[in-house]
């Protein structure tokens, strides 16, 4: 782990949050759409619960994705303070 060694752990953590948004969008878009998928199966209620359940799950991981780029921005500009510091 030499190459890590001279990084921030700031930088580090902002860095694994960036890799998990895409994840994060899939899954719970998934998620949606799975819900939907069964709730349809179970009411017979046809194709509207699914794709229902699809929007939300993509608005959910759009949510998701803005909070966490939110949490990365504010992270960068502590980490840049402490390095005027």
């Amino acid at each position: 782990m030499k190459f890590f060694k001279g990084l921030d752990r700031g930088y580090l953590d902002n860095l694994l949050r960036a890799s998990l948004i895409g994840a994060h969008l899939v899954a719970s878009t998934f998620i949606g759409l799975t819900v939907g998928y069964f709730l349809d199966k179970w009411l017979q209620t046809g194709p509207w619960l699914t794709m229902i359940f699809l929007f939300f799950g993509i608005a959910g991981g759009f949510t998701n994705m803005f909070r966490e780029v939110k949490r990365i921005e504010r992270g960068e500009k502590e980490s840049a303070e402490n390095r005027k510091r």
